[in-house]
């Protein structure tokens, strides 16, 4: 994978962002040859809901390891240590076509609740326990985005500001005047594709003006182990 990075990179450096100075990076067809795996171990998910978490993805374990071909982008920026700690499944479509405003990724998911100094607040979304953490575990994470679906601009694309991901835990109320000082790119992709990012850049997706299926298999990497007992609930 070393090699397929280095030659992603110089085929396509003139168009695309770099991830270490932007946040944000693409490795066109980077999937193509895992996508009938993908295919397997997603269709039998439940239909209808715009956002599923995985706790199992059952028949994934290897494409998304450090060693495998989605998880070998990740170990490649943040080393062969790193380990796929949350994921999530997008389903856009004409029925379910939503936005999402300008953002920074602040949770993590944990097997269970354990109090810490300086983990909170906790929540539970879809039955799953998730806390925010000191914001230096979210900036050493890195989240892909692999594309099952092709993404064009009228079929809500991922916008992130490029380079916010170096302005810290960025405080509600500043949100906008830092998205005006970066600028926006929209983050086009092919069945395939793979989008990296760093976790805490900040993103947001518009409803489709030409909505089609739009899915996406989303994952977080992290090599930090948690303190005091915590533990990330993983993907199994």
């Amino acid at each position: 994978m070393e090699a397929a990075v280095v030659l992603a990179r110089q085929a396509y450096k003139a168009i695309v962002m770099q991830l270490e100075s932007d946040g944000a990076e693409h490795f066109p067809g980077a999937a193509l040859a895992v996508m009938p795996s993908l295919d397997a171990a997603l269709r039998d998910l439940e239909a209808g809901r715009a956002g599923i978490r995985l706790a199992h993805a059952h028949g994934l374990a290897d494409v998304l390891s450090s060693q495998g071909t989605i998880g070998a982008i990740a170990a490649h920026f943040r080393g062969t240590g790193v380990k796929p700690v949350r994921a999530v499944l997008f389903d856009k479509t004409a029925e379910r076509n939503w936005g999402l405003g300008w953002h920074q990724d602040r949770t993590i998911c944990v097997e269970a609740r354990r109090d810490t100094p300086g983990f909170g607040p906790w929540t539970i979304k879809a039955g799953l326990t998730h806390v925010a953490p000191p914001f230096r575990y979210i900036e050493r994470m890195i989240t892909l985005r692999v594309h099952l679906d092709d993404v064009t601009t009228a079929n809500a694309p991922l916008l992130v500001a490029p380079g916010s991901h170096k302005s810290g835990l960025i405080p509600v109320g500043d949100v906008a005047a830092v998205v005006a000082a970066c600028g926006r790119k929209s983050c086009l992709a092919r069945a395939g594709d793979i989008w990296a990012y760093a976790t805490p850049i900040l993103h947001a997706s518009e409803a489709a003006s030409q909505p089609a299926r739009r899915r996406v298999l989303q994952i977080d990497y992290s090599a930090d182990e948690l303190p005091d007992g915590l533990n990330w609930l993983g993907v199994t």
